[in-house]
């Protein structure tokens, strides 16, 4: 077992530094003292360690959590402020998480799907949380409530890239909470929900 975790954070650092493509099961045996057999031994394929890298940096994440699963309503949006206050202390599994992301739009990712379904999953949680926190006698439409989870997860993501390229220009932990707030108390607002004058619905 402590193998496979000493694997799965060489193919964090690597992937990470080196993206998906470049980055060599033979880079990672190095790391970790290992042949290339070494590694595949234990994960069978580059694909399948890419999708355990994936799956083991979300469990670091709730590791601490009680059922080590995110919680909902108002706690769900703290515990993404102190997700993003945790990743300020750990740029390399951010910056695997950024560059894994990016290339997984890409034609045949092997993580393609796992990105996909992971955002799906994500946006309905912290939807459901969002819902949770509004007033029940003025909720926010279905189409606020979709627009309001993709954009807290789009401006998390975004952010970590800005602090990753500069990071004595952002404070990530600040930045993150702040966005966070900003979007929720637009959703919640109820009837004083406001458009910006640049609204793509026209």
């Amino acid at each position: 077992m402590r193998r496979r975790e000493e694997i799965l954070r060489a193919a964090m650092a690597t992937f990470g530094n080196r993206g998906y493509t470049k980055g060599s099961l033979a880079e990672i045996a190095e790391q970790v003292g290992m042949t290339h057999a070494g590694v595949l031994h234990h994960f069978r394929s580059k694909d399948l360690l890419l999708l355990e890298v994936l799956e083991y940096r979300d469990r670091t994440d709730v590791e601490h959590l009680e059922g080590q699963h995110i919680p909902g309503g108002l706690d769900l949006f703290h515990h993404l402020a102190k997700t993003a206050r945790l990743n300020a202390e750990r740029p390399g599994i951010v910056q695997a998480f950024a560059v894994l992301s990016a290339e997984s739009v890409t034609d045949d990712h092997p993580a393609k799907e796992w990105f996909r379904l992971r955002y799906e999953t994500l946006r309905g949680e912290v939807g459901t949380a969002l819902l949770e926190v509004c007033d029940p006698a003025d909720p926010p439409s279905d189409d606020e409530v979709q627009r309001a989870a993709a954009a807290i997860l789009a401006v998390m993501d975004g952010l970590q890239i800005q602090w990753l390229l500069d990071p004595d220009a952002v404070e990530l932990a600040r930045a993150s909470a702040f966005a966070i707030d900003a979007i929720l108390a637009a959703a919640v607002a109820g009837r004083r929900r406001t458009r910006l004058v640049t609204d793509t619905d026209d």
